[in-house]
């Protein structure tokens, strides 16, 4: 018997399970393909706002009986948005998956959107906001897309913004569910001890006769647009993000980036820690991350210091990735691969890891991932590919920048952050040149 097998139900939703005998519990995501990413700017935050609104009443149960029904059977639910998809999941007994099935379904379909609880969300959802402008460690992560993928949808935060929020209606959530909410726009993964004909059974039972087609919407990849955004902010600490071109979800070449970022940044062994943190003392957090989406990337470097601290830690750290491509040990990235193979294998052990695995191979990929091909593909990569990766994507022409700090107060800081950036890019292209006149 296969433990992973895929079907399509006649309107179009995709399903695929996968059994996992050795435990007693399922997890069951249901995936639409929409966010932030699919938003117009008129309603910037409506895949968000939406997500909240589904666990607010149905046409047959309120939003306490939603919570009830969860929480009489000992189960976890919960939904999140991010910039290509909205999920929405829960994990119970398998015994209850059914009854868990049939809340969902009801969920999807049948929500009042009543108007006096899209209004008590509204005020939620400002409240949420304003909370994340109150964290600069989180805000200062969506200004660096807004910055190099200036104008792009990906570009925006996932959350909105107050006028956004402030202005969208009953009739625009409508709008966006018929063009969004459709059966060949989601995928439905379940994980756990399951069978799939069961399953299938059970979905077709509830949303079958559920019909209809998203609408096209023509994308494209994100140009970039290297530049600088300094944001004042009265705070302690000085948050910097430095972000380049990455590699797309489905790219293969993101296996070689993500032993990049495990040696540069990722990790208490990591360069960047090592020299900043261990060594120097500079700040309390300095890492790297990879986010990845269907048509383009970033590699981006994250640091949060005292502000008499920025302008070393920003110069340190150019240091670090100019010096990579020539400085680059075969240990370091052996080491990085192995640490890369550990990470996957153990984050695969539950039924919401797996259910998630599941459904991004069939959003990204079309078809299943497995976990031996994710293992060989980490082994495939070189020392030699990796240095080639960091070369080509720290040049001068890619890097962005934001800060947020105290600049206001502090007007000289953001002048010597920007000048040492400005001088960094300068070290990458003497570095390009050094090595294209070793070249000829």
């Amino acid at each position: 018997m296969d433990l992973v097998q895929t079907s399509l139900l006649p309107n179009g939703i995709r399903v695929v399970t996968e059994v996992m005998p050795q435990v007693r519990t399922a997890s069951l995501g249901l995936w639409v393909a929409t966010g932030s990413r699919y938003e117009s700017a008129a309603v910037h935050g409506i895949s968000h706002f939406l997500e909240h609104l589904f666990f607010k009443g149905t046409h047959r149960q309120s939003a306490l009986q939603i919570a009830q029904a969860v929480d009489a059977v000992g189960g976890q639910m919960n939904a999140f948005t991010e910039k290509e998809h909205t999920w929405f999941y829960v994990k119970v007994l398998a015994n209850h998956l059914p009854a868990m099935v049939e809340l969902m379904a009801d969920m999807l379909l049948n929500s009042a959107l009543d108007p006096e609880a899209i209004e008590r969300e509204r005020q939620v959802i400002t409240e949420e906001i304003k909370t994340y402008e109150d964290s600069p460690d989180e805000l200062v992560q969506d200004l660096i897309c807004q910055t190099i993928w200036n104008g792009h949808p990906l570009g925006r935060s996932v959350i909105g913004t107050r006028r956004t929020v402030s202005s969208l209606s009953r009739a625009d959530f409508l709008q966006y569910m018929e063009q969004r909410y459709r059966p060949d726009n989601i995928v439905i993964s379940v994980a756990g001890d399951i069978e799939h004909g069961a399953v299938m059974e059970m979905l077709a039972r509830h949303l079958a006769d559920w019909n209809g087609r998203a609408a096209p919407q023509p994308t494209e990849a994100p140009p970039l647009s290297p530049s600088v955004t300094l944001r004042p902010k009265d705070v302690e600490q000085v948050h910097v993000c430095l972000a380049t071109r990455g590699r797309p979800q489905a790219d293969d070449s993101l296996y070689v980036l993500e032993v990049l970022d495990n040696v540069l940044g990722s990790g208490m062994s990591s360069r960047l820690f090592y020299e900043i943190r261990e060594k120097r003392g500079l700040v309390y957090t300095i890492g790297s991350y990879t986010p990845s989406y269907r048509e383009g990337g970033l590699f981006v470097i994250y640091a949060a210091m005292s502000p008499e601290a920025g302008p070393e830690v920003l110069e340190l750290t150019f240091d670090e990735i100019a010096g990579l491509p020539q400085t680059l040990r075969d240990d370091e990235v052996a080491r990085a691969k192995e640490s890369l193979k550990g990470n996957v294998m153990l984050s695969l052990e539950g039924t919401t890891s797996r259910m998630t695995k599941l459904a991004r191979s069939e959003l990204y990929y079309g078809r299943q991932i497995t976990l031996d091909e994710i293992l060989q593909k980490i082994d495939a990569v070189t020392l030699d590919d990796v240095r080639r990766m960091a070369a080509g994507i720290f040049t001068a022409d890619q890097p962005a920048m934001a800060a947020i700090g105290p600049f206001s107060t502090q007007p000289a800081l953001g002048t010597q952050l920007e000048r040492t950036f400005t001088e960094g890019l300068g070290r990458l292209s003497a570095r390009a040149a050094q090595v294209a006149s070793t070249v000829g």
